[in-house]
């Protein structure tokens, strides 16, 4: 029996003959039975405060199989206990449904997975009870994606000393609040009862019978609302009596929780320190001598096989009584490694090598970028604040980046742009489609070694690659949005065909690693044929953040739909498993008709290569049998896509491709809002790590005026009644897609003319 793909995951299970995810074809009956909350042994009551909570039985291990849990669903998150009782105290797991794929195994079981990171087997007691606890969780992943996208900018800066003193100040305006309410608890107690006597002396005095009529009725109706004043006096002392009791209990518990998360922060820190020390302690028993130090030494990591030597001064997350961001000496050029070779002579200074570059680029097109200097990072001192939160919202030091921004990474998907070359040379859709498929695998290779995050783009920023002469394309990004972050990107091949994309980039660091979840569709057409395909990304999971070497998994399913004709093809990128014996980042696909008909069989991994299988069915064979048939067949098979090598010294590079390294090239006649521009990311390619920090707060700190700028004009706007339009991007407009049904920015044309023109008094001036 194979084992699961993630560790304590359940076995795979058949499918039921008519199965399949649960997702829109939840019928609406069954929506409505579980809106009303129909029925259920686990089904919570109208009072427990969540969407639904229950007994659900959960797969932990292959000795005890199946244990009885109690799940809660609230507000998008699916947690469990081993028992009702235990949730006042410990949670034994959450996944958040916003980035989980819901999957239908059988008539009582389903599968909840974020990509690979957390992966939840469940077991109902009944089909009725499976479906009601799947129309909810669907109903509730709807909701939670709905808020992720509407969800606004919270603030650039984490908490900070100016949000606990408006706490505290906020504390004290609600005690105040409190005692003014027990003042007129007393003053209305007071006054009633002199109210009351007044009255009482009125009736003593002799006065006619028509007034003494009135005052009767005067006081039956002072009687009354001094009755219904003492009931409204002794709520608010219940009230006032019942919060006083729960704010002890409540500030209790609050400081039970930063108790405990201060000594889980020092407990980590801890862990994190004493791992490094025996990291080096076994790297320093094993260390060869110098004469044989490039030929390795170091144990390989079981998930990133060694494509070089990787020495120890590149080692970014090791942990040192250094402060967060560290001054690099003016003195001090960018460190060589044990090779001793350099890309740039040191004879000249790097304002010398800017222009030198700036005049040759367009002769040639570099090979190679200043070396990465070995800064030593605490990274755990930064790191720590940042758990929970998106990562976009969080201003963070260069240390952490590569010099390239978020715009630059998108158009690395172009480098296998031959593929839809060949692509468009097809006369079979089905055939195009596996084109298409290797194509959307191979955008994922170059991220195989590149832990370092891209530079967030500034809003508005722009960046074009022309390589219409060379390649016959050329491609142009914009950053349409700030929060959520969102670039849109658009590329004309004279080869027949054109990419469009608009990726929202959401992220959550979790503490031991960090999902990437990439959000928007890509859309391909191939103009002869008309074939219009779309698709979207897999999640990357960053893992090892805090202790251990980084490396990174791709997983999820991307399944490529041919618009004109009905093709299909299911493209399923499997988790890293230390217990599978696959091969590591493996990739499986199948290329179907619109009859669900099996053509073709795909096989590779996602940072090598892709392989294609023709499926050939013979009389009495079924889809299984023709599809193993496939894979026997060495004859049938065709290389797809193949990765490029690295070029020479990418480990001291960033690991860049010949790609990457040309992207930040300096080049004449581009935007002022082009990518190559910026002057943080220049700084910081250059080796001038402190100078990049110090010109990286200036830019966010004058988007982040901007931005008040325009929420002041169009508050005042709405104020005089005038119309005011939103930031709206320069070169891309937003329209509804007739394919998709989706909002999405599309090229609206503009840019390659006023570059042609050099006219670019539309842009903004952003840096």
């Amino acid at each position: 029996m194979a084992l699961p793909a993630a560790s304590g995951a359940a076995p795979a299970l058949p499918s039921p003959a008519a199965g399949g995810g649960a997702g829109p074809g939840a019928g609406a009956a069954t929506a409505a039975v579980a809106a009303a909350g129909g029925g259920g042994s686990g089904a919570g009551g109208a009072g427990s405060g969540s969407a639904r909570e229950g007994w659900l039985f959960k797969w932990t291990n292959y000795i005890k199989g199946y244990q009885r849990r109690w799940f809660v669903l609230s507000n998008g998150l699916l947690s469990y206990y081993r028992s009702k009782a235990e949730m006042r105290h410990t949670c034994r797991g959450t996944i958040n449904l916003a980035t989980a794929n819901i999957t239908v195994e059988d008539s009582c079981n389903f599968i909840i997975s974020n990509g690979g990171a957390q992966t939840y087997h469940l077991k109902a007691s009944s089909e009725v009870e499976r479906q009601r606890w799947v129309t909810a969780l669907e109903l509730a992943k709807a909701k939670a994606v709905k808020m992720l996208e509407e969800s606004d900018d919270s603030g650039d800066e984490s908490v900070s000393q100016t949000d606990k003193t408006e706490l505290q100040s906020t504390l004290r305006t609600l005690s105040s609040k409190v005692e003014d309410l027990s003042t007129c608890n007393d003053l209305i107690a007071k006054h009633g009862t002199a109210l009351q006597r007044s009255l009482s002396e009125l009736e003593t005095l002799r006065l006619p019978a028509e007034s003494t009529e009135k005052i009767k009725q005067v006081n039956e109706r002072a009687t009354l609302f001094r009755i219904t004043s003492n009931a409204m006096i002794n709520a608010c002392r219940d009230f006032l009596m019942l919060a006083q009791t729960h704010s002890k209990k409540w500030q209790k518990s609050l400081q039970h929780e930063r108790d405990q998360r201060i000594r889980l922060e020092e407990t980590l820190e801890q862990l994190a320190k004493q791992h490094n020390h025996l990291e080096r302690a076994f790297r320093g028993a094993t260390v060869l001598p110098a004469g044989t130090s490039g030929t390795g030494g170091s144990a390989k990591d079981p998930c990133c096989p060694a494509k070089g030597d990787l020495s120890d001064e590149d080692d970014d997350n090791e942990f040192f009584d250094a402060p967060e961001i560290i001054a690099m000496p003016e003195n001090m050029g960018h460190k060589r490694t044990g090779s001793n070779i350099s890309g740039t002579s040191s004879d000249i200074s790097l304002d010398e090598q800017y222009k030198h570059q700036v005049e040759d680029t367009k002769k040639e097109k570099r090979t190679h970028i200043p070396y990465k200097p070995n800064y030593s990072l605490n990274l755990w001192s930064i790191m720590k604040n940042c758990i929970g939160k998106e990562l976009s919202k969080i201003p963070m030091p260069v240390n952490f980046n590569e010099p390239l921004s978020m715009l630059q990474r998108l158009t690395e998907d172009l480098e296998y742009h031959e593929l839809l070359d060949r692509a468009a040379k097809c006369e079979s859709s089905l055939e195009q489609l596996c084109y298409v498929a290797a194509f959307t695998v191979s955008s994922y290779s170059t991220t195989v070694f590149r832990t370092s995050k891209p530079f967030n783009p500034l809003l508005g920023e722009t960046f074009e690659l022309d390589r219409l002469e060379e390649n016959g394309y050329r491609s142009l990004c914009e950053q349409v949005s700030h929060h959520p972050p969102a670039a849109a990107h658009h590329a004309d091949s004279k080869h027949g065909w054109t990419l469009r994309q608009e990726i929202k980039i959401t992220s959550k660091f979790r503490g031991k690693y960090l999902s990437i979840m990439p959000l928007g569709t890509i859309h391909c057409v191939f103009h002869s044929s008309g074939n219009h395909y779309t698709w979207k990304k897999v999640t990357t999971t960053v893992h090892n953040i805090i202790v251990g070497k980084l490396w990174i998994d791709q997983s999820g399913e991307i399944e490529i739909v041919n618009h004109k004709t009905g093709d299909k093809c299911n493209l399923k990128f499997v988790p890293y498993s230390y217990f599978s014996r696959d091969v590591a980042r493996k990739v499986t696909g199948e290329v179907t008709d619109p009859t669900g008909k099996v053509h073709f069989v795909l096989l590779g991994t996602w940072d090598e290569k892709m392989d294609c299988y023709k499926v050939t069915l013979g009389a009495g064979d079924n889809g299984a049998e023709g599809r193993q048939r496939a894979h026997e067949a060495e004859e049938s098979r065709v290389l797809l896509w193949k990765r490029n090598p690295l070029p020479k010294y990418a480990e001291n590079m960033y690991y860049f491709s010949e790609l990457a390294l040309t992207l930040n090239a300096p080049e004449s006649g581009t935007a002022p809002t082009d990518s190559r521009q910026r002057p943080d990311q220049r700084l910081m390619e250059n080796g001038r790590w402190d100078e990049a920090n110090a010109e990286k707060q200036r830019l966010e700190e004058k988007q982040r005026i901007s931005r008040k700028r325009r929420e002041a004009e169009a508050a005042k706007a709405t104020e005089d009644g005038t119309p005011c339009d939103p930031y709206k991007p320069l070169w891309f407009e937003r329209k509804k897609d007739p394919v998709t049904q989706e909002l999405a920015h599309v090229y609206k044309g503009g840019y390659w003319e006023s570059k042609e023109k050099q006219d670019w008094t539309l842009c903004p001036d952003i840096f």
